[in-house]
């Protein structure tokens, strides 16, 4: 199924191309005149929307099926999304009704022909009165406050071309029946194969085999793999098995040269010295079909800055090199693009509350902790401190476990980017805050590490700034912390922490778990897209022309050793939230919302994983003689971790509870963490200062200085800014085909344990849902990244 682009002769959508006899017939219902539609690609997704919906009575039914030919979120008929639609059908038998006869006969009967179209006016656009689709037409026009012929539904004419093209993809999806009447055996594997029809490479998805026996007993094997002519692929049975419990020599082989053709298919490359490997493609089009899905060109044109530039409608600024007139200036890009949490952060963000309340809830929740010594470097003194802790002391405040601290000291050394022909700086604060009586998280004290192009120490040019100085100052250095929240946000915490080594993840299943291990089924919903994603972020992100290299302070040189310090920083406990939150003394904070959702997401993941895991390993022994997972593990140390046994990272498992935290770290990276540190980057980074990609200017040597001028020229240049918008835009959209936490499109199992655990986890994913959606009625602020039904299965976008 492939959208339907509907392209029109004349404009004939076009209001403004439109005679005023055209308006006039509308306008008194004259119903005769029609405007054509031309089908110049496809067919849209909704009525072949049935043959998906029929094969499971319409339910449980993901949208999986919808996308794998590259449709779109929108289609044919302009307003109406995908979604919404697909959502009606499934949930409505009068809607399924009159779609009830689509596709099952390459003949559309002149009866079924006006189902349809009264499917359209009733589902489609809401029209439950109207007999007929020219006064559904003009019904349409008369309610129009901007006329608009492009918003009208379509003429009958037009629309029956288009059902009937509908019709003939709706009976192409469709069960196939084959009849054996000789027992077969034991089944091992199914081979299915395709010839050329009348010359052409036809591509054809498979979804599942379905084996049924004489016994009635019934086999599942799962394809869902694009076979092409001439093509043979081999499918083995759902019931998952460990490596020594295939004991059939066929399928031993079987198991082995799907291991050896797949590590040909997935070969590793070094992308930089100390850093992650990756996979070896070089555009995300070459992959091959296993790993291919819906992923289309389409996605391919729409990941890159220029596209979100356009969508934002802020192309024509994308080469100012001017300086922004004021900070309310920038409210003027901004304008078509709010929601709630946009204009609480335009509206807060130089409040100190704020300030703090990011460090917890915001872009980086994984910076703060609890400070219960002072850095040298950062010599704060009771004097400097004393009228932001309410007449106690900072020895006091430490011992209570008050007192926290964020250190970017990897930012150290490093030497800024530069953007539009100028330098950009770098530095590395070191903020100190404390947790009030209010419960507020306020910063009381903020130094910089001094960029090396400056040739300045720690000293009398390098201020303790604190809350008492002037309000420009403060704002200032402030604006410095949010830069180095940018650049450790961006490339460490989310590009390394999450993408590198989802990919690292991704390649040790592909290359050491064949289809029947219960391991790969577990994890391979959460490698979706994962490459592909990833190998566009290589070319159109951080190469030597990608929009962060161009347009942010961290990028070219710097990004690259940065990368290579925040590898040699990674550490076991710091992937896995509780032991992460328990090295950081946060077990306490008042109003942290990404740690109360968090540690809920990481026990409803890690009860799910152990469910599962332990049904197959019965014991260490298992673990111990399973080849394959020892293979897996091996290689997530070496090519990931760079074979550092500082990081903690197992080399090996032994046991079936060390197994357990691992997969449930794996899952919750690529899943929660991801949404966690991705989905928020637009709204709470379109607003510049808030979060800027690139400062040029250095930070201030002296207090006292600072005017509001300063803070202008300081901040990035107005194509720099709206660049920085579209990066943060495209890199927080929602992808085409979102699949929430949960929902598995697949159907990998037979077996009634998995199964079972899997609507298990997904009834836990709904309760948290209500958890969340229950707290956030109480927050001005609702803290919404964490909810299972905003959180991918993947690193997908």
């Amino acid at each position: 199924m492939v959208v339907l682009i509907i392209s029109c002769v004349n404009d004939p959508y076009d209001a403004a191309n439109s005679t005023k006899d055209d308006e006039r017939d509308l306008r008194a219902q004259a119903t005769e005149q029609n405007y054509c539609f031309y089908q110049s690609e496809a067919d849209t997704i909704l009525f072949s929307t049935y043959a998906v919906l029929r094969e499971s009575g319409y339910s449980g039914v993901s949208q999986q099926r919808l996308s794998q030919s590259n449709c779109l979120d929108n289609f044919g008929f302009y307003g109406k999304g995908r979604k919404s639609v697909y959502d009606q059908v499934a949930n409505s038998p009068v809607a399924q009704q009159q779609l009830s006869q689509c596709g099952d006969s390459l003949d559309l009967e002149e009866e079924v022909l006006q189902e349809l179209f009264k499917f359209t006016r009733h589902v489609i656009y809401g029209d439950h009165k109207s007999s007929t689709m020219a006064e559904a037409r003009a019904v349409k026009w008369k309610s129009m406050k901007n006329k608009s012929f492009i918003r009208l539904p379509p003429d009958e004419d037009s629309l029956r071309q288009h059902c009937l093209r509908a019709n003939y993809l709706a009976y192409l999806v469709r069960t196939f029946k084959v009849e054996c009447k000789a027992s077969l055996g034991k089944l091992i594997y199914v081979k299915l194969s395709s010839k050329p029809f009348m010359g052409l490479d036809n591509q054809w998805f498979c979804n599942k085999i379905l084996v049924t026996t004489p016994e009635d007993g019934k086999f599942l094997f799962p394809c869902y793999r694009w076979l092409g002519s001439e093509e043979k692929l081999v499918f083995r049975h759902a019931k998952a098995s460990l490596v020594f419990q295939d004991t059939n020599p066929i399928a031993q082989r079987h198991r082995m040269r799907q291991l050896e053709e797949r590590r040909e298919i997935f070969g590793w490359k070094v992308y930089a010295e100390g850093m992650p490997h990756v996979n070896h493609y070089e555009s995300a089009l070459d992959m091959p079909a296993e790993v291919r899905f819906s992923f289309s060109k389409n996605t391919d044109f729409f990941y890159n800055a220029g596209t979100q530039l356009a969508a934002l409608k802020l192309a024509g600024l994308a080469d100012s090199k001017r300086t922004w007139e004021s900070i309310n200036q920038l409210d003027t890009i901004i304008c078509e693009n709010r929601n709630k949490t946009i204009d609480y952060v335009e509206a807060h963000w130089d409040e100190d509350e704020f300030f703090g309340y990011q460090l917890l809830n915001g872009l980086n929740p994984m910076m703060i902790q609890r400070c219960s010594k002072l850095p040298v470097n950062f010599p704060v003194t009771e004097e400097m401190v004393k009228d932001s802790l309410g007449g106690s002391s900072l020895k006091v405040e430490m011992k209570k476990g008050n007192i926290f601290l964020c250190d970017y000291k990897m930012l150290d050394g490093l030497v800024g980017n530069e953007v539009h022909g100028r330098q950009q700086y770098l530095t590395a604060p070191l903020v100190l805050l404390y947790c009030d009586s209010n419960d507020m998280m306020l910063p009381i004290a903020i130094q910089f590490v001094f960029p090396p192009q400056l040739g300045q120490k720690a000293g009398v040019h390098n201020p303790i700034f604190l809350p008492t100085d002037s309000k420009t100052d403060w704002q200032l250095v402030k604006i410095y912390v949010r830069a180095a929240e940018f650049s450790v946000q961006e490339v460490d915490i989310h590009l390394l922490r999450t993408h590198l080594l989802a990919e690292v993840f991704t390649m040790a299943t592909w290359r050491n778990l064949p289809f029947p291990h219960p391991l790969f089924k577990l994890l391979i919903p959460h490698t979706r897209y994962t490459f592909q994603i990833n190998i566009l972020a290589r070319n159109r992100l951080i190469s030597e022309d990608g929009s962060i290299t161009k347009y942010s302070g961290i990028g070219g040189a710097a990004l690259e050793e940065f990368l290579r310090r925040a590898t040699a920083s990674l550490t076991y406990s710091s992937l896995c939230l509780p032991d992460n939150i328990s090295e950081r003394g946060l077990d306490e904070v008042p109003h942290y919302y990404y740690r109360d959702d968090g540690m809920k997401m990481w026990n409803v993941i890690n009860k799910y994983v152990e469910g599962v895991l332990q049904h197959y390993y019965k014991s260490d022994d298992d673990v111990k003689k399973d080849t394959e997972l020892q293979s897996w593990i091996s290689e997530i140390f070496t090519k990931g971790f760079q074979e550092r046994k500082s990081t903690g990272i197992p080399e090996s498992f032994q046991a079936v509870r060390d197994l357990i935290k691992f997969v449930t770290m794996m899952i919750f990276t690529v899943s929660a963490q991801h949404g966690a540190l991705n989905n928020g980057q637009f709204e709470f980074g379109s607003w510049m200062p808030n979060f800027p990609t690139a400062l040029r200017k250095p930070p201030p040597e002296h207090k006292g200085r600072t005017t509001k001028d300063t803070i202008l020229e300081t901040l990035p240049d107005v194509g720099t800014t709206v660049n920085g918008m579209a990066v943060l835009r495209l890199l927080s959209t929602k992808s085409t085909d979102h699949y929430p936490l949960g929902v598995f499109p697949e159907e990998l199992y037979d077996e009634e344990v998995p199964c079972t655990l899997i609507e298990e986890f997904r009834k836990d994913l709904r309760e948290l849902t209500d958890d969340i959606e229950e707290r956030n009625k109480k927050l001005e602020l609702p803290y919404t990244y964490l909810d299972p039904k905003n959180v991918d299965n993947s690193v997908a976008i």
